[in-house]
């Protein structure tokens, strides 16, 4: 099938099964940053934050490390204060040559390998932030800064690697942030939409770049941050993509700014609407005329979402590396395995983030939290990969534990958060007369009474170990088909 620009066309492209049964991804963010490797931390993450306080002061203290060069424009905030004590009058450009020594000892087989061993199925790597540093020796190349780019085809190399994993190999790409091209500092949700280049030679010049990623590097994701410039087209691109990669699947941050709200009056309606969207909690809807997935940050759905999704975050509160990050403020396998099972009930994808460090090497604590996801799918993955949302994503069951579903064909997934007692009542399943329980690792099936409209299930004391012990129910009377959707 051939795709054009009109919105009927690009909205008949189906979600691929791939995207829509992988569940779990790898998110890497390296570059520049990686270096000074430096952000404020806070016991919050950056939604809490911007709950909490100001949009000023989230700026000024901003948990992301990727977000170096930004802070460093702030005066007197945390980053300008350790970059001047640090660094001396060094400018954040010139951090390009020890990244680029740094960056020479990586190895791409250990990062695909380690990906492999967590059981993730895809990878989206950060090919350009909001700097503006390409990690990969593209032909169009920055007019300000012409050797901001990678002395390695990062991008290339790793790509090789990651397929031969097996693993599907996406790009995240800034569009509408280049600090390269603008020199003031964001400091608010309005200048971050609104204070971005727009001239016709940066259209062309992220243009060139999004085309080397897919004809070059054979993008199966397209991963868009923020928004992009008003003036570009982004249907063109989206048809473009579809036609040399029909399996591809593109995310819902294009949203385009009009020129005219870049006023005084616009801004504050814009930072009017973020507020309130921040106060009433919950995941965003998309801003955009197509799309093939929502993406959210640090927070998710409450309930299923009919449309696809992916759910983003670090292990800890930043997405580059921090070195001031504390092990005890990284996510551990214990508490992302109940974040992957609960994204998986609501029809959503989990995209975890690494942040290595500047010579490529991964923090021991991130690493041992991937590891521990990969031991834990090793043996329950069937009840997360190629799995769709039940009729509901979980219960609260009435002696206090919850539980979430996963399900396939007659199939259903009961993924145990606690495991309070021997006998386990689920509401609402029937189970055939021919049905079968078994636990996730355990041989021998379990005993189950049918009661009404409710099962009661025995336990076995396996059921009370490990992170996220599993039911299996097989035979179900009625499972009500719920497909996975990217309408």
């Amino acid at each position: 099938m051939q795709y054009n620009e009109s919105l009927e066309s690009l909205r008949s492209h189906p979600l691929p099964n791939w995207y829509a049964s992988a569940k779990f991804g790898i998110f890497i963010h390296w570059g520049l940053y990686s270096v000074p490797a430096y952000a404020p931390t806070s016991p919050d993450d950056i939604q809490m934050m911007f709950q909490k306080h100001p949009q000023s002061y989230v700026f000024a203290n901003q948990p992301y490390a990727e977000w170096y060069w930004n802070s460093l424009r702030i005066p007197d905030s945390p980053v300008e204060r350790h970059h001047r004590q640090k660094y001396g009058m060094l400018k954040y450009p010139d951090l390009a040559s020890e990244f680029n020594l740094q960056a020479s000892h990586w190895n791409p087989e250990e990062w695909a390998e380690l990906f492999h061993q967590a059981g993730a199925r895809y990878v989206v790597l950060v090919t350009k932030h909001h700097d503006g540093f390409l990690l990969w020796p593209s032909r169009f190349t920055n007019p300000n800064l012409p050797h901001f780019q990678s002395a390695r085809d990062i991008v290339g190399e790793l790509r090789q690697a990651v397929r031969r994993k097996g693993l599907h190999m996406g790009y995240y790409y800034s569009s509408l942030l280049d600090w390269s091209y603008t020199p003031q500092p964001i400091q608010s949700f309005a200048e971050m939409a609104t204070d971005c280049p727009s001239a016709p030679g940066y259209l062309q010049y992220i243009d060139g770049h999004w085309r080397e990623l897919i004809d070059l590097y054979q993008a199966e994701v397209l991963w868009s941050d923020i928004g992009s410039p008003p003036g570009y087209d982004c249907n063109k691109l989206f048809a473009y993509f579809y036609n040399q990669m029909p399996q591809g699947v593109i995310n819902d941050r294009w949203m385009q700014v009009p020129r005219w709200m870049n006023n005084r009056l616009g801004r504050a309606a814009l930072n009017w609407l973020v507020r309130r969207s921040l106060t009433t909690g919950g995941a965003p809807k998309s801003l955009v005329a197509h799309c093939d997935f929502i993406t959210t940050e640090y927070t998710e759905f409450n309930e299923i979402n009919p449309k696809k999704w992916e759910a983003c975050r670090g292990i800890g509160n930043s997405f580059g590396y921090n070195q001031v990050e504390t092990e005890g403020q990284y996510l551990t396998a214990a508490q992302l395995v109940p974040l992957l099972v609960e994204i998986a009930s609501k029809n959503g994808n989990l995209l975890l983030n690494v942040g290595p460090r500047a010579d490529g090497s991964i923090p021991e604590p991130q690493r041992m939290a991937l590891l521990g996801v990969g031991d834990w799918l090793a043996k329950n993955g069937e009840a997360i990969f190629d799995t769709q949302p039940w009729k509901r994503p979980g219960d609260n069951l009435p002696d206090g534990r919850k539980v979430f579903y996963t399900a396939r064909n007659t199939t259903l997934y009961v993924h145990l958060m606690q495991a309070a007692n021997a006998q386990l009542t689920i509401p609402g399943v029937c189970l055939a007369p021919a049905g079968v329980i078994h636990l996730l690792g355990r041989a021998e099936p379990l005993l189950w009474t049918q009661r009404g409209e409710d099962i009661e299930i025995n336990l076995p004391e396996e059921a009370f170990s490990g992170l996220v012990p599993v039911l299996r129910l097989d035979n179900l009377n009625e499972l009500p088909a719920r497909t996975q959707t990217g309408d």
